[in-house]
């Protein structure tokens, strides 16, 4: 007699991941500087993100 067929777990039906996908990274204006960087990351222009400056740049002399 043949065995019924097991069911599949709910994890194993559920969509695949979409956030792996590889994308190209969003651009931001920074409002410090005017520059352009990556969306929520550090300007590398200014050293600012999000309100405050996360690098303090030294003045080229």
């Amino acid at each position: 007699m043949a065995h019924p067929k097991r069911k599949q777990s709910k994890t194993r039906t559920a969509k695949r991941r979409t956030h792996d996908k590889a994308v190209a990274p969003t651009l931001a204006i920074c409002p410090n500087c005017g520059e352009w960087h990556v969306y929520h990351t550090v300007c590398g222009a200014c050293g600012y993100y999000r309100g405050k400056l996360a690098i303090e740049k030294e003045a080229a002399i």
